[in-house]
């Protein structure tokens, strides 16, 4: 789910890597109907969904010998299809929700790539999980390098995560030059190339913070037990500590073909064509605290998890507006934690939200956003 995108487009690399050992069946995209149709001939896939309806005739009329089908409703339906052995859910924001939960519904373990599923709605997400015995593998580097670390840990519990940042394009920037940050600046990510609205997230370090409220239900973790780490050369993913002060790490160039391609064959590590750690060449790696005053919407992350309830959805709804209002030059970088924080402040709080109540958040909180904006 999203093979057009970043996460999308290196899945389907570690396939054309191993087709003796992956075969796709589905693929959907958001717009890109273009490339969808690229990818569905050379992967020779089963059905296609385009969620832009305006662009089914589109891809039909490419894909004479492909089920191809729109809208989000038929992503939901295709999920559960018996051929259907693992979902790959790399859509963007929260409109992985719907269809992660569908896919879990129908019993198919899920690699999880959508951070926006459990930031929302992570409660509801693991609670079916649990009950169908559907596994969730991560795919985000920091997850999938904190799930490697408790696999050699023996069964013993950990005691603390230190999940690493990069810092961003703005580490190093004063706040007052932050507050003029253009949208052209904030897209210069130092290590990863990802989409826009994920390098975004990574400038404001939303992204963290995310990432943060996904380890605490991947794991079964407090907020309290999660330290964030700003290590700039990112070739440490995360790390685990153990209750006697031990410390198990998880390193790798930045690529996340690697994560990916662990999620996509688990428990099996395949080869990969991909650049390998040189350690002499490495020279150094730095460690520093980050700074919440330049990144209020780290803070404003750890504030929504131990309030908890529906305040996270609001946190990513108006998230969701104020990154898009940024992205079309309409607002100012700190704006979006402006609009973030009021929002978290504003929502009638559920304490133990249901589904319709997290999509109800969503709606209210994003159409609150963009009317600020």
């Amino acid at each position: 789910m999203g093979s057009t995108g970043s996460i999308g487009r290196q899945a389907l690399d570690v396939v054309r890597q191993h087709p003796d050992r992956f075969e796709v069946e589905l693929l959907t995209a958001n717009t890109q109907a273009e490339l969808l149709v690229q990818q569905a001939k050379e992967f020779d896939a089963n059905a296609v969904v385009i969620c832009r309806e305006d662009k089914y005739q589109e891809v039909a009329d490419a894909l004479t010998d492909t089920k191809v089908f729109a809208g989000m409703d038929s992503v939901c339906d295709l999920v559960r299809s018996d051929n259907v052995d693992l979902v790959l859910t790399a859509m963007v924001g929260f409109s992985g929700l719907r269809p992660t939960l569908a896919a879990i519904e129908a019993g198919k373990p899920i690699a999880l790539a959508n951070k926006e599923t459990l930031v929302a709605g992570g409660s509801v997400v693991m609670d079916l999980a649990r009950r169908k015995q559907v596994p969730i593998l991560p795919v985000d580097s920091e997850h999938s390098a904190i799930f490697q670390c408790l696999m050699a840990a023996a069964g013993n519990r950990l005691k603390k995560i230190h999940l690493t940042a990069s810092g961003g394009p703005f580490r190093t920037w004063t706040r007052e030059q932050i507050a003029s940050a253009t949208c052209a600046q904030a897209l210069q990510h130092p290590q990863w190339n990802m989409g826009a609205k994920i390098t975004i997230d990574s400038a404001t370090m939303m992204n963290k913070g995310f990432e943060m409220i996904e380890a605490r239900w991947l794991f079964d973790t407090a907020p309290d037990d999660i330290r964030i780490v700003v290590h700039p050369q990112s070739v440490i993913h995360s790390m685990v500590e153990f209750e006697d002060g031990a410390v198990l790490a998880q390193m790798g160039c930045p690529d996340m073909r690697e994560p990916i391609q662990f999620a996509m064959a688990f428990p099996d590590r395949l080869t990969l064509n991909n650049r390998k750690l040189d350690f002499p060449a490495l020279g150094s790696l730095t460690f520093e605290e980050p700074d919440f005053e330049k990144f209020p919407c780290l803070q404003l992350a750890f504030d929504a998890i131990r309030r908890g309830g529906n305040v996270p959805c609001a946190m990513n709804a108006a998230n969701e507006a104020a990154v898009a209002a940024y992205l079309a030059g309409r607002i100012g970088f700190y704006d979006i934690a402006r609009l973030v924080e009021e929002a978290m402040d504003e929502v009638s709080f559920l304490a133990h939200p249901s589904v319709e109540d997290i999509l109800a958040t969503h709606e209210e909180t994003f159409a609150k956003a963009r009317e600020k904006v």
